[in-house]
């Protein structure tokens, strides 16, 4: 019964200092968000990578990512046919 009653105050309290902890928390300064990776297809073989760890390749203004160098090799003609 102590339990309970004891439990009721600090729910108590909590909600009466909420908005005191929200006030000091917005003064601080925030971290920059870092930016989600996403992923990116890869035209040759179809599958999905991290944009981060993609190999790029610009043709005709436009920036295509691969999986790996074979693939973008490939797609550029540089490589060999499939």
């Amino acid at each position: 019964m102590r339990f309970l009653v004891l439990l009721g105050w600090l729910l108590v309290l909590a909600v009466l200092l909420w908005p005191f902890v929200r006030r000091w928390l917005a003064g601080l300064p925030r971290r920059p968000r870092t930016p989600r990776d996403e992923l990116v297809k890869d035209p040759v073989c179809e599958t999905y990578v991290l944009r981060s760890r993609a190999h790029t390749r610009t043709v005709g203004g436009k920036t295509y990512y691969f999986c790996g160098p074979k693939c973008a090799a490939r797609y550029t003609g540089l490589g060999e046919r499939m």
